[in-house]
């Protein structure tokens, strides 16, 4: 990770986190993608996905780490991105076991 930190916005921070759970498995599909990208405009999706595609794991959950950190998040706000995190998990019609592992990463992170 560049040892310049980075905020994001709140949108940019949403379409980090989806991209994260696409991938949970190792397996980013069509329709996971075309999920995240409804979310948002191209140019937001653009840049998250290559900000995302260069970096590790334990790297993405560091910027997710500092990037919450940086933003007031209303529990409305956290409810709803559990949501959309659970439209991706579930877009391919299972929830793995390594999309539950990652699940629960992330529910520490948050709350």
């Amino acid at each position: 990770m560049s040892s310049e930190e980075q905020n994001w916005t709140k949108t940019e921070l949403q379409i980090y986190i989806l991209l994260l759970c696409a991938n949970a498995d190792s397996n980013e599909t069509e329709e996971e993608i075309n999920l995240i990208k409804s979310k948002t405009d191209k140019a937001t999706f653009e840049k998250m996905y290559k900000e995302f595609s260069g970096d590790t794991e334990e790297e993405s959950l560091e910027k997710i780490q500092d990037n919450l950190a940086v933003h007031e998040y209303s529990h409305k706000e956290l409810t709803e991105l559990r949501r959309e995190m659970f439209e991706v998990f579930f877009s391919d019609k299972k929830f793995s076991m390594m999309e539950n592992t990652l699940d629960k990463i992330l529910d520490n992170i948050l709350y």
